[in-house]
This record gives C-alpha cells, structure tokens and sequence, in this order.
C-alpha cells in the first residue's frame, strides 16, 4: 500500500472518529432518567441546573442503616445552598417504600433499578457521594461520617 492511500485512510478515519465523537458526546454526569419513589423525576437536565447533592444507598448495606438520619442532617445543614436528593441502588420499589415509611426520610429518593447512574458516575461504595454543580461532577466517593467539612471545600 503506498504513502498516499495510508495517508487518505488515516484522515478518513479520524474524521469518521471525530464525527462520531461529536454526535456521540461523553456524559458529564449522568445521561438518563431515574423515576421518584413517591413523584417526579431525576434527569441529567436536573443535574446541569446549579449544584445537587446525591447520595447513593440501599437499606440491605450495613452502612446504610442511619442512612434517613444522615441525609436529613444533610438536607437541614446543606439544603440552602444545593438541592439534596437520594437515588436507591438496585432494590425492588416496595422494598425501598417499606424502608423509607419505616426510616422517615425526608429527601427525595429516586430509583436506580438496573444501576445505570452508579455505573456512570463511578459509585463503587454505599453509600456513596456525587456533588454536581451544573452538570460538571464536582465530588464523587465515598458518604463521609461526617461530610460538613468536604462539602465545605466542595461547594466553596
């Protein structure tokens, strides 16, 4: 094959590439939408509109037994200055129905049931921690004990 094809082929396909990459963009956040327990909806649009806070959780974790009282204390502490939502991971609604009854938690929980969002946004401990400001992930890992300080310095 000579210089000339090798060259035409090399520009074809990084402009195939190129195209590809433009109609196909990597998400920033999430690309989706995560239906409410009780109402409404979770969307990547939500997300891109100032900053929410997202904890990631199941009542079957150990970790996440406390899991109303830590979020309640996060909504009370943090709700002035970013919106406080909750996404369930992987557990059957009337599962995740009973235990927030039970829990009395007062933040919206929208359903993760195929685990789409964790995925995306890298959620590999529970509970977890996502801080989206305007679509951009500002913060994701682990719930802290005591999460004042980093969000702190997140949302600062």
């Amino acid at each position: 094959m000579n210089t000339r094809l090798k060259a035409q082929r090399v520009a074809s396909f990084t402009l195939a590439l190129m195209l590809l990459l433009a109609l196909f963009p990597a998400a920033d956040a999430f690309a989706g939408n995560l239906e409410g327990l009780r109402s409404g909806s979770l969307s990547d649009g939500d997300l891109a509109q100032g900053t929410t806070i997202v904890v990631v959780w199941a009542s079957w974790s150990p970790k996440c037994r406390d899991i109303a009282e830590r979020l309640n204390a996060l909504e009370k502490r943090w709700g002035s200055r970013a919106r406080v939502v909750s996404v369930n991971y992987q557990e059957k609604r009337a599962d995740v129905e009973k235990f927030v009854d039970g829990a009395g938690l007062a933040v919206p929980v929208f359903l993760d049931p195929d685990a789409d969002f964790s995925r995306k946004n890298s959620i590999t401990t529970l509970p977890g921690l996502l801080v989206v400001r305007d679509g951009k992930p500002a913060y994701r890992g682990r719930f802290p004990d005591d999460p004042d300080k980093l969000l702190g310095e997140v949302l600062n």
